[in-house]
Order: structure tokens, then C-alpha cells, then sequence
């Protein structure tokens, strides 16, 4: 895919919906406006006590206050990174996605800046960091093991920036492909193989 026009087809392709549904919680999917766009991309703290440790977009549960989704977003990304709200420019959302703990989370992508000044809030991520939207367009599907109790489930993952994306967030950016590009990315729900090393996909 031509890296050129990855923003010009965002911008073509991505709306907001008509029928708005508030969800229980917002992330912003924020772009850099640049010849390579970047993602956006946190690390939760290990400290926290869900999905901690885990790759994310900036994003949390809505406030009482909060009169949108795109306030939640806007407001969670300024808390988590200092990204400044006045620095997004708004493209559209995407459909709802459901969280494992059963939250409704409503996506919403923006462009940013090629040079932001973002600091992270330390009591919930440990680390921002770009990546390459080609990158993650190209990058394979690949196992990831999450062990659960009595089993290990394998997740389709993308691996990189020595960092593995997966579950809602990696489906957040299979539907940004979908939606934003017209990109249908291959992406199975869940990867069974006899052996780690045997996936089929």
C-alpha cells in the first residue's frame, strides 16, 4: 500500500456515525499527519489491576461528566500522555468493540502532529511509543499464549517495537484497516496450535 496516501484514505473512507451510542469507555486511535504515519501506542503500568503490562491505546472509562465519546477519548489520551486535545484533528470513529471484562469501548482515530511533546502519567502507562502504520498493516498474524488456570488460549498478535499487541486493541486496529483503508487483514479469533511453533492460520 502506497504510504502516501494511507492519510488521504482515512480521511476519504472514515466518518462518524450517525446513530450515536455512548459507550462505556473511549480510546483515541491518534495518527501522526506525516509521509509515514505512526500509531500512537502506550504500555499500561504493570502496577494496575487490569490488562497491566499489556499494549493499549490511550483511552479509559467514561466520567460522569463526560458529555461524548470523543470527550472521553480526548480527555483519557491528555491524562495518560499530555497529549494536548487542541493538537487532534478529528477523522471519525469506529464500530464498538467489547472488552474481556464486558465494557463497551468506542474507538476514535485522529491525526496528530509528526512532533508531539507527550510525557507518560506513570501511575497508568510505563511507556509511548510509534509505530509505523504500514508496519502494523504487514505485520503477520503470530500466536501469542495467554495461560489461563487449567489451559493456555492462543491469541492472534502483531509483534513489534520488542512489544506484542493483541487482543482488543490488536482488533481495533484490524477494524482501523477495515474501515479507514478498505485493508482486510487476515486475522483469525483465536490460534490453537498443536505446538507453538505448528500455528495455522
Amino acid at each position: 500500500m502506497d504510504e502516501q496516501s494511507l492519510i488521504e484514505l482515512l480521511q476519504q473512507r472514515l466518518r462518524f456515525s450517525k446513530r450515536i451510542q455512548q459507550a462505556d469507555a473511549a480510546v483515541l486511535i491518534a495518527i501522526t499527519q506525516e509521509q509515514k504515519p505512526k500509531v500512537l501506542l502506550t504500555r499500561r503500568s504493570i502496577h494496575l489491576s487490569q490488562h497491566a503490562g499489556e499494549v493499549s491505546f490511550p483511552g479509559g472509562k467514561r466520567d460522569p461528566s463526560d458529555t461524548s465519546n470523543i470527550v472521553v477519548a480526548l480527555r483519557e489520551a491528555q491524562e495518560e500522555t499530555a497529549l494536548n486535545p487542541f493538537d487532534v484533528k478529528l477523522l471519525g470513529d469506529l464500530p464498538i468493540q467489547r472488552a474481556r471484562s464486558g465494557l463497551s469501548v468506542k474507538p476514535i482515530v485522529g491525526l496528530i502532529p509528526a512532533q508531539v511533546d507527550l510525557i507518560a502519567q506513570p501511575t497508568e502507562i510505563d511507556r509511548i511509543f510509534f509505530v509505523p502504520l504500514q508496519e502494523l498493516i504487514d505485520a503477520p498474524p503470530l500466536p501469542y499464549e495467554v495461560r489461563l488456570a487449567r489451559q493456555s488460549i492462543y491469541f492472534p498478535s502483531m509483534q513489534v517495537e520488542s512489544e506484542i499487541v493483541w487482543g482488543l486493541t490488536a482488533r481495533m486496529l484490524v477494524s482501523l484497516f477495515q474501515y479507514g483503508l478498505g485493508h482486510q487483514k487476515k486475522w483469525p479469533f483465536l490460534v490453537n496450535p498443536p505446538n507453538f511453533g505448528l500455528a495455522k492460520f
